[in-house]
């Protein structure tokens, strides 16, 4: 298993910019799918964004595809998440995970960081 660490999260206006990073300590990150989960208070977490182990086939759900990119080097154990014009609902805790099975299946990401928060000013 891999161990994750998120970091990067802050407050931002509406409008703005932040870039969440993740890094990964354990053998074998490049074996990994990963992905940016989500949480805000009295919600389920939801997954916001996702990238195979080459980093070359991503995932986005429509709530934040064109405005959220994710992308990974692998050669730093790192996987990044470009979040631009940012709304106030895109408040929550974000969280990095990890999955050897399959990306486009949420319930397979087995390893998670601790979270970074996120939060969105009108």
């Amino acid at each position: 298993q891999v161990q994750l660490v998120e970091s990067g999260g802050g407050l931002v206006q509406a409008g703005g910019s932040l870039r969440l990073s993740c890094t990964a300590s354990g053998r074998g990150f490049s074996n990994y799918a990963m992905g940016w989960f989500r949480q805000a208070p009295g919600k389920e977490r939801e997954i916001v964004a996702a990238i195979n182990w080459s980093g070359e086939l991503p995932y986005y759900p429509n709530s934040v595809n064109g405005r959220f990119t994710i992308s990974r080097d692998n050669a730093k154990n790192t996987v990044f998440l470009q979040m631009n014009s940012l709304k106030p609902e895109d408040t929550a805790v974000y969280y990095c995970a990890a999955t050897r099975g399959s990306m486009w299946n949420p319930a397979s990401f087995g390893s998670w960081g601790q979270g970074t928060q996120v939060t969105v000013s009108s």
